[in-house]
């Protein structure tokens, strides 16, 4: 939920989501980006009396006697850390600090009712003004972006468009509890990332109210111990904190990357917009996890978007490709190094895609050092039995892929340069040793994956609940496994609502789990899982393998007791992975002989 853009001036601490909230606080340069020339400061008075911080930029115009002009409205809880992106001078640029967060009084509810309803209220205030000209857009970066998810079930007054970038469509299952495992590093770091310049504003409000210290303190432990404590299911509280509908049908710029630690949420809200009869758009080309080298971060299609529903400039924006991606060619940080692949589509996942079914099998592969060195294969085998690994703590930078794209720092950031010297710390090969892997044959041909997966698993374990960790790599010629995307889940949520899961041909490719309660398993009984993987991204090139690993959850996640799981591999009730090929992609095929 860290907000970052190209252009803009951050501290350390606004780029990188760090591994934990120790690594936040050691790195972080905490201080606040200047006021231009042209920033105005003010404050908003909400129905209930609260006063929200505001900063007004008026780009290249006066401090004062601003033009009307259409306003970029964002709202944040990163106190006054500048605009998540850059906005050419026909637009202001107004940001507004979240209800007990930065400098604005109240109590910060973790993006909840009432800071929905702040967005309503300074909305109105906002088109009322002298300098608007009445036609407003909504952006985020992150949090202000899950802040517009969170509020779309309102009427937004005078908003006529949206650029959204790598945020959550329900804060639950897309970050802080994926797969119902609490992602106890990145809910650290937020709450961090929020405290922390709500704390270097606390003199000012203190000396304008007294009493607003003790809200903003309430506020940031009611947030840490619902979401860490008192919520761990998907219940009432959490809902309120997601997606629950949309009645604007605003035209949507949705922006992600491909190794963003939130990605799911901007695919979700693309599907349920277009569903509901908009026309958004999806570029996925960089967004916590740094653009690739030799582009733009989207910077051009932000600013095409704004002008075509803010300025009525007929730029034919609206009839590109829905969708536009850059993809891994094999490998994270080649990818960011400038070498990816371009992909579109006009709807997401895009029509044609096949999900093969690729099943667990006991026979070598002969390729990877791992417990078992299983095969990854398009026919099942007759014959069932199961393997057993250790369910451990695993290297983050191997087993997190979406976690190390975001604390790499992009291109040049210091981590994806020692990842790229030392690339035994991002690659699985050291991480597969402990757990099982299935590799596929080399690929005759270019495979190219783009989709959600889902591994329909049958396990047992010897303890009641346990997380089940999943990694999809690309294997190149040299037998290196490149991580490529993560599926998780904690076994005590074994069930998938079908009604809200992606379904093709007849089989769930993208479960829908159902977290509202905890069913924890009997000891060493197998049952049926469905393991989400967030979508993959990549093409698989002629000559490397596709590899599924199970191992220990990432040691960055809630910590749990390790367990000896049993994974069931062949016969009628064998394991099996769903994966997304491309329309006109070649497919994984059997070993030869």
């Amino acid at each position: 939920m860290t907000p970052s853009a190209p252009g803009r001036r951050r501290s350390t601490l606004v780029t990188l989501l760090p591994l934990a909230l120790a690594l936040v606080l050691s790195t972080a340069g905490l201080v606040a980006t200047p006021a231009s020339q042209a920033e105005v400061r003010m404050r908003i008075a909400m129905g209930d009396g609260v006063t929200l911080a505001a900063t007004l930029d008026g780009a290249s115009g006066a401090p004062v006697a601003l033009p009307a002009r259409p306003t970029v409205v964002e709202f944040t809880p990163y106190g006054a850390l500048g605009a998540s992106y850059d906005v050419p001078g026909d637009y202001h640029y107004l940001v507004v600090q979240i209800r007990g967060t930065g400098d604005s009084n109240g109590s910060f509810d973790a993006l909840g009712p009432r800071s929905q309803r702040d967005v309503v209220e300074a909305l109105r205030w906002a088109c009322d003004q002298p300098w608007s000209n009445g036609r407003l857009a909504v952006a985020g970066f992150s949090a202000s972006a899950i802040m517009i998810f969170n509020s779309l079930h309102q009427d937004l007054p005078c908003v006529e468009a949206a650029v959204l970038r790598s945020g959550t469509f329900e804060l639950y299952r897309d970050l802080l509890v994926p797969g119902g495992i609490p992602n106890t590093a990145a809910g650290l770091a937020v709450l961090a990332m929020i405290g922390a310049p709500a704390l270097m504003a606390a003199p000012d409000r203190l000396r304008r109210d007294p009493l607003s210290g003790l809200a903003a303190v309430y506020g940031m432990a009611y947030a840490g111990f619902h979401a860490g404590l008192l919520h761990p299911t998907l219940d009432a509280w959490w809902r309120e904190r997601g997606f629950r509908g949309d009645v604007n049908s605003l035209p949507t710029l949705f922006l992600d990357g491909a190794f963003d630690v939130e990605p799911r949420g901007d695919y979700q809200g693309f599907q349920a917009l277009r569903e509901q009869g908009a026309d958004p758009q999806l570029l996925v080309v960089g967004a916590h996890d740094g653009a690739p080298g030799g582009t733009d971060n989207g910077q051009r299609g932000i600013e095409r978007w704004l002008a075509r529903y803010l300025l009525d400039v007929d730029n034919g924006v609206e009839d590109e490709p829905a969708v536009q991606m850059l993809l891994a060619d094999g490998d994270r940080e080649d990818m960011l190094a400038g070498r990816f692949v371009r992909y579109e589509a006009d709807e997401w996942p895009a029509a044609g895609t096949m999900w093969q079914t690729l099943w667990l099998d006991a026979e070598r592969a002969g390729t990877t050092r791992s417990i078992n060195d299983g095969s990854l294969v398009p026919i099942r085998a007759a014959r069932g039995r199961t393997q057993s690994y250790l369910a451990a703590p695993s290297l983050t930078t191997a087993t997190d892929p979406n976690i190390t794209g975001t604390i790499s720092g992009g291109p040049d950031g210091g981590l994806n340069q020692l990842l790229t010297y030392l690339p035994f710390l991002s690659d699985m090969d050291l991480t597969n040793l402990t757990g099982l892997t299935f590799t596929s044959a080399p690929l005759s041909e270019d495979v190219v994956s783009v989709g959600p997966a889902n591994l329909v698993l049958r396990m047992s374990s010897l303890l009641p609940t346990t997380n089940v960790w999943a990694v999809i790599s690309d294997v190149d010629p040299s037998g290196t496994a490149h991580p490529m995307t993560v599926g998780r889940l904690n076994t005590a949520y074994p069930g998938v609502v079908t009604a809200k899961s992606l379904v093709r041909d007849g089989q769930i490719v993208q479960p829908y789990g159902d977290y509202s309660r905890s069913r924890p398993a009997v000891p060493g009984v197998a049952r049926n899982y469905q393991v989400e993987f967030w979508p993959v991204a990549n093409r698989f090139k002629k000559g490397h393998r596709v590899q599924l690993s199970i191992v220990g959850p990432s040691a960055t996640m809630f910590p749990s007791l390790p367990s000896l799981n049993n994974v069931t591999i062949g016969g009628a009730q064998g394991s099996r992975l769903l994966f997304p090929v491309a329309p006109a992609s070649g497919v994984v095929t059997a070993p030869a002989g």
